[in-house]
């Protein structure tokens, strides 16, 4: 059966905005301030993510988040199963089917998938000279 709470895509909106900066690590009220996330909610989502090894914490005046590993090596999917558990796609009625194709798509898109779709959503990165 199929189950997705609100904490996966909250996760994959938080990692989104992290790999929009790889390389500088991001306060979690950051992050909840720039995607309209609760603070508190983010916090454990965070935990949990960072335990699953998809983020790096570092700690300090300058710390915050990273991804552990670059945006197009972490799955929806991993981030979905971590959160929500797995997307089970027993027997073989239109329910697994079901499953089976949102396991795809959501193990076929990454991270970096994400944040391409955003940008072109937003009509693509802007450059200034």
């Amino acid at each position: 059966m199929i189950s997705i709470t609100t904490k996966s895509p909250y996760a994959v909106s938080a990692l989104t905005e992290l790999a929009k900066t790889p390389d500088h690590p991001v306060p979690v009220g950051e992050i909840a301030r720039r995607r309209d996330i609760p603070a508190q909610f983010l916090e454990q989502l965070v935990a949990t993510l960072r335990r699953g090894g998809i983020l790096r914490s570092q700690r300090g005046v300058k710390g915050g988040y990273t991804l552990a590993r670059s945006a197009d090596q972490i799955s929806v999917l991993e981030v979905v199963e971590l959160l929500d558990g797995p997307l089970a796609a027993d027997g073989d009625d239109v329910f697994a089917a079901s499953a089976a194709a949102a396991r795809a798509v959501l193990a076929e898109t990454t991270i970096a998938d994400c944040l391409a779709r955003e940008q072109a959503a937003a009509g693509g990165p802007m450059y200034y000279i």
